[in-house]
């Protein structure tokens, strides 16, 4: 009879086991998914809110920009009815100026239209320039739209002058 003397066999639980290189490495997958999670949801916020505060300002040019359809030859050239600096905000329903949110400043120009090559009617219209600016995450943003009016447009239809 011989006895034998072998090696300790590894178990079945020892053998399933991780080792602490694959622990680690999969600590690090499992962390750069998630700081990549947090950075593209970031990102989208800030797009959102970007976008939203674009769509206001063009809102507020627009707003602007009807108005003046109301306005006759004389009141638009000749007075001081047109504001030439305005102010809106974002939330402009809210009670207190802390809680209205994004503050949009605004002018508005009313020129000579200067067209380019010069036309006999040149005289008879205008140029007008609304610019709005804010600060949007310390970063100054500015839109500007312009339109021409001229002396016999679209304020003749509504009002009889």
């Amino acid at each position: 009879m011989r006895i034998r003397i072998s090696a300790p066999r590894k178990t079945r639980l020892h053998q399933l086991a991780y080792t602490l290189v694959e622990v680690v490495i999969g600590v690090a997958i499992v962390g750069i998914a998630f700081v990549s999670l947090y950075a593209g949801m970031s990102a989208g916020f800030a797009v959102t809110q970007l976008s939203r505060e674009n769509l206001r300002a063009t809102q507020i040019i627009l707003e602007r920009m009807e108005g003046l359809r109301l306005y006759n030859w004389n009141q638009l050239c000749y007075s001081n009815m047109i504001p030439l600096n305005f102010t809106n905000y974002y939330y402009p329903l809210t009670g207190t100026n802390e809680a209205k949110g994004v503050a949009y400043r605004g002018t508005m120009v009313v020129t000579n239209a200067g067209l380019t090559p010069a036309a006999s009617y040149g005289d008879n219209m205008r140029k007008i320039l609304v610019t709005v600016s804010w600060e949007s995450s310390g970063v100054q943003r500015i839109r500007t739209m312009s339109t021409y009016t001229s002396r016999n447009g679209l304020q003749n239809y509504v009002y009889s002058n």
